[in-house]
């Protein structure tokens, strides 16, 4: 009885059996089958042998000799492929020697030259309306070849597969089997271990790719070095993470053989994907080439995309939530060079390609990645100037990418002639390209309307804007991002029904579980330490004033964190912290950075300051740079980026990368579209929530070959609300519900009714506008009303008021652009509250916590570090509300307290250390503690000959000396000095700084200290 065969060989036989339809044993495919035209069993591929490859030139001869046999008769005779001879002999070594300069990539694209012969070494996809280019593609030689011996010199060394096209190799395969107890990551070892990469098969760019394959996972390589050989994922996913969902009609990776590398499937991938591209080293200037393959999830968002794009044409709405690690700038490239040459019944698609980047950073990067991509050069423009992309279309060039700052100016410049073309609108980081006007200036450009005409009414105008607020018919939008807000969803989404409610999903993701199962990013949340600030403050003046509550809290909280006490201590946890835990323990191979995320600019000088002194302090060999925006008056004097940092802004990011710089402190920049691998931890002192929350903290999450863990530092926030954040994007993002368009008309029956306004003057002032009225004809219309708003109105009455038309411009600015009906009542009074709104005054509201900063003294400050934790995010898709249209409602009432009280709450909140006897303690900490240090006989010997650097270690050992020496007086003190690292480490800085900036002032151990008592 014949057994299943559960080996590798038995896997083998099953790859090729399904590819060629068969089993392709060694010794044993017959020699009419290999020479026989290729068949159209399975997924088209044909058996070769491996006694056909010639080892010196990497080369199927047999399957090269047919091919151009069959091809280009002529040019096969006058090579002498036939038999070994000198003409053979010298076609392969040009054959190899143009591999090794251009890879097999560009040389089955564009052939080659050969003394008097242009030979064709590839048949790209046939037009289906050309009969001769549907036969010249059916010659080309798809072949697999199982057991290559591929070795020179290790003769029997083998490969479990090869695939060849048209007999040059194109894949390799190592092949495992979990039922062998053998995995994928024995077939990486084996590619890493025994596979020499000085062979000549494994040269860069003579395989297209590598593949590490099991029957759970398909791992791939592009470039073999050795150890250093980094294998990358090709999973489908499964439930938004990493690996292969189970399949019910075969092995969990048979859809590499069966549908990925079909005949159809691969020559896509050579034409469209694979591609040697330059990298530029920034600092030196230095070029290297790196062969591009695209992962799963970007070969199958593309292939999608363009398969609807191609049954649907243009004005299709498209968002592809993709996490960072997700390669999107190869994706967004392949997208758009490939939209290019999309055709429907015979037309093309789309006439014209838009990429619009929201951040500066990325814009050259996606410029770059597509000039590459795109195989004719001169289709790709960059529309920097108002009149570049109107020359760009009537040049013929077929991408303009633009950042979404330049776009509303360049497409005011586009002719009426040029709307009626069609638009693919390939939107990076949509999540913020989709402001209201941005979108209504970019529809209005592209539209098929056409520009203003003459007699036009003041009806018709509006109608036009109208119409051109909406997402245009003539164009289709693919919007890319990896945090997708309400209304992104809602505007690009796919629309779908769920229980009655209208839900909008992506129409693809790869989530940011994915990425990190995947090792494409890392968990920023792994090791989450917060720390708990506690604070003493004291009241300084006779009486008891009342304050505003809510007013006082937060400036006193203010207030205590940028004390420069307290900055100080912080600045020297983060210090110490980076030396001792991440520079020695030699993280990311000791090239490990640090951010420091500020709540602005006067802080960020502040840490610069303080961190600077204490790396002096240290003598260490680092350094920080300070990152804001402008000027900003410090100390008396006006700074700025350069003048701190000693080099100019624009070499930040450079700069940060090489020594003796690892701190990068920050006020609102580098917290979005910052790439640096070498970030490895990150000190927070600002409030985060939301997508900021997510962007800022995934400034670390960038991989690199040395970064194995990250680690987060946070004085602001509690893990709970990072972890609520987090979790609307860890997996799939959906839209709850839709927005009620009803909502508008309650809306604007509440405005009406406060009659600030009246119809009359609504239609005056857009008739006045849309007509190019002088400003001053404006003023007065507005004016009146701001009066009645006044006048009229009560303090209640003006905050509903205001914040109800606040809101109806914020729901109507995005409607607008996705309700399939217009309604001009709608859109006057857009416009005019657009105008009216910025001159209506906020209520006067007296502050009531002024004067509380001038009233109170901090007494103490001590920071205590939380254990570090994991943060785990829940394992489901989020559900996000729509957009909110509710808005007004009433002034807050101020709540009054005491300022005692308010005292007594606040430092509840913040200082939690309650002494028996506080006032026996201050003594003992304030006197006899500094006392007794002070007359320690190697801390006196260190403050006399040694720096302060070795005095303060002298110092900490002569302290812990006296509180041992306290235990039996005092087990109270010496328990929160041994169990409390905040209080221990804010009592040795204290006793520190006290003695020794006694003893160098020349009065140790004089009066100023207390003698020890006996």
């Amino acid at each position: 009885m014949r057994k299943t065969d559960t080996t590798e060989r038995g896997l083998e036989r099953l790859i090729c059996t399904a590819l060629a339809g068969h089993p392709c044993d060694p010794g044993a495919v017959p020699a009419e089958l290999i020479a026989e035209r290729p068949g159209n069993y399975g997924t088209g591929w044909a058996a070769g042998a491996p006694e056909d490859y010639d080892r010196e030139y990497c080369v199927d001869l047999v399957q090269l000799r047919e091919y151009l046999r069959t091809t280009q008769p002529k040019v096969e005779e006058a090579l002498g492929l036939e038999g070994d001879n000198p003409t053979r002999r010298k076609f392969l070594a040009r054959l190899q020697g143009e591999v090794t300069k251009r890879g097999t990539i560009d040389l089955l694209r564009h052939g080659l030259k050969h003394e008097q012969h242009h030979i064709d070494l590839f048949y790209g996809t046939p037009s289906p309306d050309n009969p001769a280019a549907v036969e010249r593609y059916a010659q080309n030689r798809f072949t697999v070849t199982r057991q290559l011996r591929y070795s020179r010199d290790e003769t029997q060394l083998a490969l479990d597969l090869a695939l060849f096209i048209n007999g040059l190799p194109m894949a390799t395969f190592e092949l495992k089997n979990s039922l062998t107890k053998q995995t994928v990551e024995d077939a990486i070892q084996q590619y890493k271990r025994d596979r020499d990469p000085r062979e000549k098969l494994f040269e860069f760019g003579r395989c297209i790719v590598h593949f590490a394959v099991d029957d759970h996972e398909v791992r791939f390589c592009t470039h073999l070095k050795g150890k250093a050989s980094w294998f990358l994922p090709f999973n489908q996913g499964w439930n938004d993470g990493a690996g292969n969902p189970p399949n019910p009609d075969g092995l969990k990776t048979d859809y590499l053989w069966k549908r990925i590398l079909t005949r159809r499937g691969t020559t896509d991938i050579i034409e469209n994907y694979a591609q040697i591209v330059e990298t530029k080293e920034e600092k030196t200037g230095r070029k290297r080439a790196v062969q591009i393959f695209p992962r799963y999830h970007q070969l199958d968002v593309v292939r999608k995309v363009l398969r609807d794009a191609e049954a649907q044409g243009a004005g299709r709405r498209y968002l592809i939530q993709h996490s960072a690690g997700s390669g999107k700038s190869n994706s967004i490239a392949w997208l758009a060079h490939q939209l290019i040459g999309l055709r429907r019944d015979d037309a093309t698609v789309f006439d014209s390609i838009v990429v619009v980047t929201d951040r500066r950073i990325l814009d050259q990067q996606i410029r770059d990645t597509i000039k590459q991509f795109a195989q004719v050069g001169a289709t790709v423009g960059h529309a920097e100037h108002s009149g570049d992309l109107r020359k760009f279309i009537e040049s013929g060039k077929k991408i303009i990418i633009t950042t979404v700052q330049k776009f509303p100016f360049i497409l005011d410049e586009i002719g009426a002639e040029h709307r009626g073309r069609r638009f693919a609108i390939i939107i990076d980081e949509a999540h913020s390209s989709q402001g209201g006007r941005t979108s209504a200036a970019l529809s209005m450009a592209l539209s098929t309307a056409g520009g203003e005409e003459e007699d036009e009414t003041t009806e018709d105008k509006v109608n036009r804007i109208m119409e051109a607020k909406k997402l245009l018919p003539n164009a289709s939008y693919f919007a890319f991002t990896a945090t997708p807000k309400n209304k992104t969803l809602e505007i690009f989404g796919e629309r779908y029904d769920d229980g009655g409610k209208a839900k909008h999903r992506p129409f693809h993701s790869y989530t940011m579980k994915q990425a990190i199962e995947e090792g494409f990013i890392l968990d920023v949340l792994r090791h989450y330490t917060t720390v708990n600030s506690y604070y003493r403050l004291v009241k300084t003046v006779e009486g008891d004033p009342e304050f505003d509550v809510k007013r006082a809290q937060k400036k006193l909280r203010r207030y205590v964190e940028s004390h420069d006490h307290a900055i100080r201590l912080k600045a020297e946890i983060m210090v110490d912290h980076f030396h001792e835990q991440v520079a020695a323990l030699q993280k990311i191979g000791g090239k490990a950075r640090a951010m420091v995320v500020t709540s602005g600019i006067q802080r960020a000088i502040q840490y610069f300051h303080a961190i600077h002194d204490y790396l002096a302090e240290r003598r260490s060999s680092f350094q920080a740079i300070v990152a804001f925006s402008g000027e900003h008056e410090y100390g008396g004097a006006t700074v700025s980026e350069s003048s701190l940092n000693g080099f100019p802004s624009s070499r930040i990011a450079e700069e940060i990368r090489t020594d003796p710089y690892r701190f990068l402190i920050c006020a609102d920049k580098f917290q979005t579209g910052y790439d640096e691998p070498l970030l490895h931890t990150m000190y927070v002192d600002k409030v985060l929530s939301g997508i900021k929350a997510v962007q800022t903290l995934s400034r670390l999450n960038r991989a690199h070959p040395q970064k194995h863990d990250v680690f987060v530092l946070d004085f602001m926030n509690d893990a709970d609300g990072i972890q609520a954040a987090f979790a609307d994007y860890y997996r799939t993002t959906i839209l709850a519900d839709e927005t009620d368009p009803n909502k508008l008309h309650d809306l604007k029956t509440a405005l009406d009714g406060y009659q600030v306004y009246s119809a009359a003057e609504i239609n005056n002032l857009v008739e006045l506008y849309l007509g190019g009225a002088d400003r001053d004809k404006l003023d007065p219309i507005l004016d009146g009303c701001v009066a009645v708003y006044r006048e009229q109105l009560d303090e209640d009455g003006q905050v509903d008021f205001k914040g109800k038309a606040k809101a109806f411009l914020r729901t109507y600015g995005f409607l607008s652009s996705i309700l399939p009906y217009t309604n001009a009542d709608w859109e006057k009074l857009s416009i005019f509250l657009n105008f009216l709104v910025p001159k209506l005054p906020a209520p006067i509201e007296e502050d009531l916590s002024r004067g509380i900063l001038e009233s109170i003294d901090m007494d103490s400050y001590r920071v205590e570090k939380q254990a570090s934790v994991r943060i785990q995010l829940p394992d489901a898709n989020a559900e996000i509300e729509p957009v909110p249209t509710s808005g007004g409602g009433r002034k807050q009432e101020p709540e009054l307290e005491p300022l005692s009280a308010i005292l007594r709450t606040f430092n509840d909140l913040f200082g939690n250390i309650q002494w028996s006897d506080g006032d026996r303690v201050r003594q003992l900490v304030t006197k006899h503690i500094p006392a007794r240090v002070a007359a320690d006989s190697a801390y006196q010997n260190a403050i006399q000959n040694s720096d302060r650097q070795n005095a303060r270690i002298e110092h900490d050992k002569a302290l812990l000396r006296v509180m041992t020496a306290l235990l039996k007086d005092d087990t109270e003190l010496f328990k929160q000095f041994s169990d409390n690292e905040g209080f221990r480490r804010w009592l040795t800085d204290t006793v520190f700084n006290l003695t020794y900036s006694t003893a160098n002032s020349g009065t140790a151990n004089s009066a100023k200290v207390d003698a020890p008592p006996n």
